[in-house]
C-alpha cells in the first residue's frame, strides 16, 4: 500500500496537516458512499420543493444556516445523528429554493427546469472523473474557490445597491466558481477525504450541485427570455 505523503501548512486553518495521495481504487468505496448520501440528498430534497409553502424561503435558509453548523458539530461525536441532519437540511434547502423552482416552472416551463437539473448531473459527473483522472492538490483549489466565493458574495451585495452586474453575469460568475469548489472538494475525496467523514463530504458535493444548478437554471430561463 503506497501512500505518497506531504506535510503541509493548511492556510485556511494555519495548522499543519497531512495530504494523503491515496491509490484510486482504495477510494472508491468513499466516493461510493458520498455520492449514495448526496443522491438521497437530492430525492429529499424534491419532496421539499413539492412541499414548500410560498413562504418558505426565508424559513429554509435559516434552517439551513443552522443545520450546517449543527452537522458540522454533530459529525464527528455522532454520525448518525450527523447524517439524519443532513437530510434535514436537504428537505429545508427545499422549501428555501421551493418558492423560486415553481416561478421558473410557471415562466419557463417544467421541461427547462428537468434540463437544467440533467445539466447539473451531467456537470457533477464531469468533474469528478477530472478530479480522478488527473493530480490535482484540493487545497490550492478549495483555497482559490473560497476566495473567489468571497469576492462573489461581496461583489453580489454591492451590485443590490449600484447595480453594476447583470443577473446573467453573476450566474456566469457563479458557475465558475462553484465549478472550482465542485473539483477541490471531488479531488479531497480522491485524496482519501482528508479525514472528514462521508457526511461532511457529501454536504460540500450537495451544496456545490445545488448552487451550479441554480446558476444553470438562471442562465437557462434568460436565454429562453431573450429567445
Amino acid at each position: 500500500m503506497n501512500y505518497d505523503v506531504n506535510r503541509q501548512i493548511d492556510p485556511r486553518t494555519g495548522t499543519w496537516s497531512t495530504t494523503i495521495d491515496v491509490p484510486r481504487e482504495e477510494t472508491v468505496p468513499l466516493l461510493a458512499k458520498v455520492l449514495g448520501i448526496t443522491s438521497a440528498g437530492f430525492l429529499v430534497t424534491a419532496f421539499g420543493v413539492a412541499s414548500a409553502p410560498e413562504w418558505g424561503s426565508t424559513v429554509g435558509f435559516i434552517a439551513v444556516l443552522g443545520l450546517i453548523f449543527a452537522i458540522n458539530t454533530a459529525r464527528r461525536r455522532n454520525a448518525g445523528l450527523a447524517l439524519g441532519l443532513f437530510f434535514a437540511l436537504t428537505y429545508f434547502m427545499g422549501w428555501e429554493i421551493g418558492p423560486l423552482i415553481h416561478h421558473y416552472i410557471r415562466a419557463i416551463g417544467i421541461d427547462m427546469v428537468f434540463q437544467a437539473a440533467a445539466t447539473t448531473g451531467v456537470g457533477m459527473a464531469a468533474m469528478g472523473l477530472v478530479a480522478y483522472l488527473f493530480s490535482i492538490d484540493y487545497r490550492k483549489v478549495l483555497g482559490l474557490g473560497f476566495a473567489a466565493l468571497i469576492v462573489l458574495v461581496l461583489a453580489g451585495i454591492l451590485s443590490i445597491f449600484f447595480h453594476f452586474m447583470q443577473p446573467s453575469t453573476y450566474s456566469w460568475l457563479t458557475l465558475g466558481v462553484f465549478t472550482l469548489l465542485t473539483v477541490g472538494d471531488f479531488a479531497r475525496i480522491r485524496a482519501g477525504g482528508n479525514g472528514q467523514p462521508a457526511v461532511s463530504l457529501a454536504l460540500s458535493i450537495y451544496l456545490d450541485a445545488v448552487n451550479i444548478f441554480l446558476a444553470v437554471l438562471q442562465l437557462m430561463a434568460g436565454g429562453r427570455r431573450r429567445n
